[in-house]
């Protein structure tokens, strides 16, 4: 079993077509060991995100490979990806894309639910509690504030324990100081349970909390924070990993 929970191969990425394609990831290559937190910047447009959406299976490549935790997912049809993808990744987005007419916990019990767990609230309202929204059970996502919106989200992400947490601009719509706390929460979660985390964000001092730090440009990676390095690690990032 590779050491790599992570392991991304001259991936290749066009979206949309004719006058309007956009070559976004570009040959790129990419390997994260597992229980490590890597930190995407890079400016708008340069590909972070989609780099995310493609380790999380939302995306699809034109050529290349990604293997997550030993698993290929392109051979996977949809249905298995999905499933897979249940189990195994849990993803923070920036704008908590949470269910308007669903409680706290109903909203954290989902991916559970749809593993088809039978303690899926008993574990939601655990993850919950550990985000400390024990109070906050029944409030709809009107009634939570921005902070308290992503502390479900973030809950619900780690409900399932999953090998993997995305995170997209997991602080980005928050003031200063719910990002800080925010931050905190999700680094002490990942430590706690031991995950691989992956986020991607603007903020050069979240990113500087990671074990490490890659930097996309033009859709490959400028620098992947081991270049360099003399510590008996691979040197891994676009065609230098090849």
């Amino acid at each position: 079993m590779s050491a790599f929970l992570i392991e991304l191969k001259n991936a290749d990425l066009t979206l949309g077509a004719g006058s309007a394609a956009v070559h976004v990831l570009k040959n790129m290559s990419l390997s994260i060991e597992a229980g490590h937190s890597v930190g995407i910047l890079g400016p708008s447009g340069s590909g972070k995100s989609t780099l995310l959406m493609v380790l999380a299976g939302l995306e699809r490549l034109d050529r290349g490979e990604v293997t997550i935790d030993g698993t290929a997912l392109g051979p996977l049809s949809e249905d298995a990806l999905a499933a897979f993808r249940g189990e195994n990744i849990g993803i923070v987005f920036q704008s908590f894309h949470l269910i308007a007419n669903m409680t706290a916990l109903e909203n954290a019990a989902i991916p559970l639910e749809l593993a088809g767990r039978r303690d899926a609230f008993d574990v939601a309202r655990a993850a919950l509690t550990s985000v400390g929204l024990g109070e906050r059970l029944e409030h709809y996502p009107g009634q939570l504030s921005g902070g308290e919106q992503q502390r479900v989200a973030i809950a619900r992400a780690l409900a399932p324990r999953p090998a993997l947490l995305i995170a997209d601009e997991p602080t980005g719509n928050l003031d200063g100081e719910t990002g800080r706390q925010i931050a905190d929460l999700l680094f002490a979660a990942q430590k706690e349970s031991g995950t691989t985390l992956v986020l991607v964000t603007h903020d050069p001092a979240l990113a500087a909390r990671c074990d490490r730090q890659v930097h996309v440009r033009s859709g490959e990676i400028a620098d992947d924070g081991l270049k360099g390095s003399d510590d008996g690690h691979p040197v891994q990032g676009g065609r230098a990993a090849e």
